[in-house]
């Protein structure tokens, strides 16, 4: 994969088209089996040696049989060393068969790659309540291993479902003198309220960390990235990320105490909130990316649920589809978040355009709002004067196209 477009950001370089092969030791690839009519549908994720890795997992109580066996295997000793994936069908709500299912294809690929079964995580995206076609499913894994079907692109393609574009990127950095690097991709489209999850987001490093504080990290960037956006409020029963660390890069293992631990929690950062931003931007019939940024919480929580409360209200929403500057529906968003805000204090603007504040509207140039609105970007900001906290969230408008494709989703 070519790379370029990089930007450098506090010592860690961002390089856009790159992604999952990027660090040292790993290979992907995907191919058409026959779970979807045309589109690629069954990819990987190799690394050459055992990978310490940390996963979140959809907190939706139905969790689906991949997830229930990558976790199970996972809790072993902490290792994986390859993921299989299929899209088009979720194994969820499959019973003992889907379990059995699951653990097929995790048998199944172990034995192509000559590894331990509990060495293979097992995820799933697509309808709910199906069997996997499981004869397809494994005359594919018998073969995707070939040459022919190794390229990062087909796993970025074979992991989607609605989504309209592949997502993925790439970081590095220096510890210890060594080039470490972070590459991501993830699917998500429809079903998006994180909490974790509703969506799939795999993660590979090169660096050198132990399990427990590589879940340390991921669940610290998670809380500020992938649970900050949404898309319609709804959280899917399969869903996870989950980040490979192989050591290749050969730096001295980071712990909470490295120097360099901040470099690489800011590189996890940095990936996650790029693949989120992309998810949210990409949700079902969208056409603009919302950010919210709040500011003068009393606690980071407090920001995060003004934030998220404020990105998951339709009115905002298709007030924001509607490019109408309708700025009472996000204080009554606010107000209903369960942060005990003093309204006289809040102050809120679409863009630079101040549209709320002590209480009371602010006069504004109504065309120069709506021009704002139409922009693909939509930035709006909440000051709450009560504190030193704020928090990002990021969402999308509602149109007419999402109701469009989900109602006939399963046809």
């Amino acid at each position: 994969m070519t790379l370029t477009q990089a930007t450098s950001t506090n010592e860690i370089i961002i390089l856009e088209n790159a992604g999952i092969t990027l660090p040292q030791g790993y290979k992907a690839g995907g191919m058409h089996c026959g779970v979807k009519r045309k589109k690629l549908d069954l990819a990987y994720i190799v690394s050459e040696v055992p990978a310490d890795v940390a996963g979140v997992y959809t907190t939706n109580l139905f969790q689906a049989a991949p997830l229930l066996v990558t976790q199970e295997s996972i809790s072993k000793e902490n290792k994986t060393q390859a993921i299989i994936v299929n899209s088009g069908n979720a194994n969820a709500c499959t019973g003992e068969q889907g379990i059995q299912d699951a653990y097929q294809m995790q048998k199944e690929f172990a034995g192509q790659l000559n590894i331990q079964e509990h060495l293979v995580s097992v995820t799933s995206t697509g309808v709910i309540g199906e069997l996997l076609p499981m004869d397809k499913i494994t005359t594919g894994i018998s073969q995707i291993l070939q040459p022919e079907f190794e390229a990062e692109e087909n796993f970025l393609q074979a992991i989607l479902t609605t989504d309209t574009c592949a997502k993925h990127v790439g970081v590095q950095f220096t510890i210890d003198g060594k080039t470490v690097s972070i590459g991501g991709a993830a699917k998500g489209s429809g079903m998006i309220h994180p909490n974790m999850a509703t969506m799939l987001g795999f993660v590979t490093t090169d660096a050198n960390i132990a399990h427990e504080d590589l879940l340390s990290a991921l669940r610290e960037v998670t809380n500020q990235t992938f649970n900050m956006i949404t898309v319609d409020g709804d959280t899917s029963t399969n869903d996870m990320v989950l980040v490979m660390a192989n050591g290749l890069a050969g730096n001295d293992q980071l712990t909470k105490d490295h120097p360099d631990w901040d470099i690489f929690v800011n590189g996890l950062k940095v990936v996650s909130e790029t693949l989120a931003k992309k998810i949210a931007r990409d949700g079902e019939g969208a056409t603009k990316l919302v950010e919210v940024q709040v500011n003068g919480a009393l606690k980071a929580e407090d920001a995060r649920a003004v934030g998220k409360s404020i990105i998951s209200s339709n009115l905002v929403k298709t007030a924001i589809y509607g490019t109408d500057a309708n700025w009472g529906r996000i204080v009554t968003a606010i107000g209903y978040s369960g942060v005990p805000v003093e309204p006289n204090l809040v102050k809120v603007s679409l863009g630079s355009i101040p549209v709320f504040e002590n209480g009371l509207p602010c006069p504004f140039d109504e065309a120069e709002a709506k021009s704002y609105l139409e922009q693909e970007t939509v930035q709006i900001f909440v000051e709450l004067n009560q504190g030193n906290s704020s928090a990002t969230a990021w969402g999308c408008d509602l149109t007419y196209d999402y109701v469009k494709i989900n109602a006939s989703y399963r046809t």
